[in-house]
């Protein structure tokens, strides 16, 4: 895939390094090893489009002055076709500018990529899970989860833009404690039904939802369920109403837009043996004993080893306080991390070379364990990454809001879809960092006007649209320009403009790496921005009619360029607002 960026970066590093062989073949500089230096863009643009620390890289082993090594380099070098010229500022960076011809190949790869532009083979089809959401099928999604939504289903569509093969999971924890839990307090719900005296466990699920399941069972098969054991009767509660429960997940990700790969059931691992096998792999490598009845894992040993090896100091790490893991209760239940080790087992067991977890904030001391868990079992866990999500909290008139206007409980994921459009949603769930506390302003989630990013997004594309219309009733349609056309670009809005569409390849790269999505959303809001800075001091239609062509080669670039982060983000892209 083309990106005449790279391009441009690949052979101005090697045109300054001709140029260095050059100085030193003539007896300007000594031989000398060539040093290692970087070519990026300067932070103000006015400075050059590109920059280079070559020359002070170089003082060292030249045992010159940086200025003269700059000078040497600027006497020498072929900039070729993308730099029009070089400068020296300061004691010794060389900035570049770019040609015509830079600005007029950016366009023609857009034009050439389409749906593609953006796209780059960085992750050569390497095989990444992304696990997100996982909320506990017990109760409704909440706020956390809907953040949580959008950054993981945007995070696996960036990944897959920058070339990797991301497939998207969502943990089902149908098994274990919170079951027995979930149990417990429908039985007692469903028993309250016929006598209000029967006490509710202490630590029982208090939400509302719990009655209403107790509620449906009972207006559905009546008193069925009172002369049975308490077994049967929390087995029959559970399976009437987990499944609900799952089924309104699935309907509310539906909902979201966001479709799994795979919704991986926990009960899956207790089934198969695979927890059991994961106890047993930790006991054969001496990482449990026994205490109390009940089997433990040397978390402690296994995370200090693993803090040495960074070069972490003994006090540094006794500060951690690292305590040891149940892995089998007294009562013979596997806790959860053990099934957790297991599920990652899993994963890395299935073919996936590198896993992604998206967590809240409140895990943060789960990471290490997992981490450790990963490296006894004999797995890379520099293979194993959380991604770890702060809080939200949820804002209108500059108000905390807990409860919904139209249920009067604590806002669901569920009401939230209701009272926001999903596009807004998953717009804003990705402009803030995950490991920044996010205030959601409602207002501004439901307005029609630029004040909504994502409106204001969309708008530029339709506003497009509107021009190419327009155009288009005058009898007027794009074509394609040459590159001297492409070369009357020349205003200080256009350039802008084209520099940032050049970027766009770069930037998904850098929110695959740093698995961050709302690169991506700052980067086509910025997109919106400067389009309509271009629009308002360039008409596109103008007597000059090849000049009007590059700029409507601008305005279907822009377009293709917006298009394609909403299609990648499953936002809608209308062409009329």
């Amino acid at each position: 895939m083309p990106d005449t960026l790279l391009t441009a970066k690949t052979q101005l590093e090697s045109a300054v390094k001709n140029a260095l062989k050059k100085a030193i073949a003539a007896g300007t500089l000594i031989e000398a090893e060539l040093p290692q230096f970087i070519i990026e863009t300067p932070a103000e643009r006015k400075n050059g489009d590109l920059a280079t620390n070559a020359a002070m890289a170089g003082a060292r082993v030249f045992r010159t002055a940086p200025a003269k090594i700059a000078q040497a380099i600027t006497e020498n070098i072929e900039l070729g076709e993308y730099f029009d010229r070089c400068e020296v500022a300061g004691p010794g960076f060389i900035n570049f500018f770019y040609s015509g011809e830079y600005y007029a190949s950016v366009l023609k790869d857009v034009e050439r990529e389409g749906s593609n532009y953006g796209s780059s083979d960085y992750g050569k089809g390497k095989r990444v899970m992304v696990e997100f959401v996982s909320a506990n099928p017990t109760g409704p999604m909440h706020m956390g989860n809907a953040r949580g939504g959008a950054l993981g289903d945007c995070l696996a569509a960036v990944l897959d833009k920058a070339g990797y093969s991301a497939y998207r999971e969502f943990y089902v924890n149908d098994a274990g404690n919170q079951i027995e839990k979930f149990a417990c307090s429908l039985e007692a719900r469903y028993l309250q039904l016929f006598d209000s005296s029967v006490p509710f466990p202490e630590d029982g699920y208090q939400g509302g939802d719990i009655t209403e399941h107790a509620q449906a069972y009972r207006d559905e098969f009546g008193d069925k369920l009172l002369n049975v054991s308490s077994e049967e009767r929390k087995k029959a509660l559970v399976d009437y109403a987990l499944p609900k429960n799952i089924a309104k997940m699935q309907s509310d990700m539906e909902k979201y837009k966001i479709k799994y790969d795979k919704w991986f059931f926990e009960s899956e691992l207790h089934n198969s043996g695979e927890v059991k096998a994961v106890v047993d792999m930790l006991t054969k490598k001496g990482l449990t004993y026994e205490n109390d009845g009940a089997i433990w894992y040397k978390n402690k040993d296994v995370c200090t080893e693993i803090l040495l090896k960074e070069g972490k100091t003994q006090d540094y790490i006794d500060k951690l306080e690292l305590k040891d893991d149940v892995l089998i209760r007294q009562n013979g239940n596997p806790t959860y991390f053990t099934a957790d080790i297991a599920y990652h087992k899993n994963k890395f067991d299935r073919g996936f070379e590198t896993l992604i977890d998206v967590w809240g904030a409140d895990h943060h001391g789960h990471v290490m364990r997992m981490k450790g868990a990963m490296d006894a079992i004999g797995y890379n866990a520099d293979e194993f990454h959380v991604v770890l999500m702060q809080l939200v909290k949820l804002v209108s008139g500059g108000q905390v809001v807990k409860m919904s206007k139209r249920t009067g409980k604590a806002i669901q994921l569920g009401d939230l879809l209701e009272e926001v459009p999903v596009d807004s949603a998953r717009f804003l769930f990705n402009t803030r960092e995950a490991n920044t506390q996010m205030d959601f302003d409602l207002d501004i989630a439901v307005q029609q006007d630029n004040q909504n990013p994502v409106y204001y997004v969309q708008y530029a594309h339709a506003r497009i649209c509107s021009i190419l219309r327009t155009l288009a009733n005058e009898g007027i349609t794009p074509r394609e320009c040459t590159v001297e056309e492409l070369k009357l670009l020349t205003q200080p809005e256009e350039l802008e403009l084209i520099n940032h569409i050049a970027t766009f390849s770069e930037e998904i790269t850098a929110a695959a790496k740093e698995f961050d999505p709302t690169k991506i959303t700052r980067y086509v809001t910025k997109t919106a921005t400067l389009f309509h800075k271009f629009y308002n001091a360039c008409r596109v239609k103008v007597e000059d009619e090849k000049l009007m062509q590059a700029r409507l080669a601008l305005c279907l670039a822009v377009k293709t360029v917006i298009k394609n982060v909403l299609d990648m983000f499953n936002i809608d892209c209308p062409e009329s607002m």
